[in-house]
């Protein structure tokens, strides 16, 4: 299947397969299914338990996105890239490995923070990787192909054998939390291993000057920076749409299990539901790929943004299991297509040699994004005692980023 890509191409893409794994167990369900069954026996109400998730959540986002354009500046420096990159992944994967430790919900939510502030710090830079391993002509293919084999692979593999373990690991004396916690173990290996690649094989080619004075220099043009994207109009009016969408698509990807749990889809059926986002993703993700060089990555990135819509806008009704996996499946057709172009779309914008420096920018609009949406989520849960209604509640990203990205050039 990466036959046709280059040494470097396969390491940056075996990084999706490595982390994809934290995503779907660690931010998407088993963990979060495990938060909520810890705070329902503590007595929290369910739509307080959401908030909590929601409210933290936000302030890791909130962590990472305050020093991502100066980490970013940083990492444009020789070497300096690749070193802030494995300094975020081990703060994850030991964060991650550390959840395996603990019962108490509030520590559980400290450890989850932690986890992810290392896995949005790394991405930082593992975005930023592409300019160096991919020429512009096959940027959009070997993004996408990144999201298609980290669903295909990190987000199904290690899930499903986690689904296993949980579900059936009392018949081998194994029980059900013992079960939860070693997949939080099995996630951290995961990482690790299908890391190694990216750190053997890919690195960077472009590069500013070394400097004697790096964080003096590096704030110095970080505001020259700022003062040129504001006046690229096309990289500027794309960065703000991006905010506004992709902020609903991460609420969705956060807080989709605990959203499930609320409604009252059972667990064991929750985690089976939510194992049809990855599989249908990963053909999408690559259609989305093949139909963006015949229209365009604005097209079909709009195309994405109209899916996700409607997907709020069912969940506003939805009272169903069944209902939840029309959701999935809605969710799974645009899931990776929307991230996979976005970030290959920006990276065809900027200087190379400059490209850490503008995707901090890119990514703290990621994650402020990341703040707003599960914040309005869980403030409109909370005042209204429903989570439909905080699911809902995204569209409005969703409508803004939509009509923000129609008034952007084709690329």
């Amino acid at each position: 299947m990466l036959k046709s890509f280059s040494l470097q191409e396969k390491s940056w893409i075996m990084y999706d397969w490595a982390n994809s794994a934290y995503s779907i167990i660690i931010s998407s369900v088993i963990l979060p299914l495990f938060y909520k069954s810890i705070t329902t026996g503590e007595g929290i109400a369910p739509n307080l338990a959401d908030s909590y998730w929601g409210y933290a959540t936000s302030a890791a986002t909130l962590a990472i996105a305050v020093f991502a354009p100066i980490l970013g500046t940083i990492g444009d420096y020789p070497k300096w890239k690749m070193r802030l990159f494995k300094s975020f992944f081990l703060i994850g994967v030991v964060a991650t490995a550390a959840l395996s430790f603990t019962d108490v919900w509030r520590l559980l939510l400290a450890f989850y923070m932690l986890t992810t502030i290392g896995f949005s710090g790394a991405n930082i830079f593992y975005d930023a990787f592409l300019v160096d391993v991919a020429t512009e002509d096959r940027m959009d293919r070997v993004s996408t192909y990144g999201f298609a084999m980290g669903y295909i692979g990190g987000s199904t593999i290690p899930f499903v054998l986690s689904i296993l373990l949980i579900m059936f690991g009392e018949k081998i004396g194994i029980s059900r939390t013992t079960a939860i916690k070693a997949s939080f173990l099995f996630t951290a290996f995961w990482w690790i291993v299908f890391t190694i690649p990216m750190l053997r094989n890919v690195k960077q080619r472009y590069f500013v000057p070394a400097s004697e004075h790096i964080i003096h220099d590096s704030f110095a043009r970080l505001n020259k920076t700022l003062h040129q994207i504001r006046s690229h109009k096309k990289m500027f009016l794309f960065l703000i749409a991006y905010f506004f969408y992709i902020d609903g698509l991460n609420t969705i990807i956060h807080m989709a299990a605990v959203f499930g749990d609320s409604i009252g889809v059972v667990s064991d059926m929750l985690m089976i539901a939510v194992l049809v986002i990855p599989i249908l993703s990963f053909p999408f993700t690559i259609l989305y790929g093949v139909l963006a060089k015949r229209f365009g990555s604005k097209k079909m990135i709009l195309v994405g943004i109209v899916i996700y819509l409607f997907a709020c806008l069912l969940a506003f009704r939805m009272t169903t299991a069944l209902e939840f996996w029309i959701l999935a499946a809605l969710v799974a057709t645009s899931q990776g297509g929307i991230q996979a172009l976005s970030r290959s779309y920006f990276a065809k914008l900027v200087p190379k040699e400059n490209a850490n420096e503008y995707f901090g920018f890119y990514n703290i609009l990621g994650k402020f994004a990341a703040i707003m949406g599960p914040a309005l989520y869980a403030l409109t849960s909370q005042l209204t005692g429903d989570s439909r209604n905080g699911l809902a509640s995204i569209s409005l990203l969703f409508i803004i980023g939509g009509v923000l990205m129609l008034r952007t050039e084709d690329n």
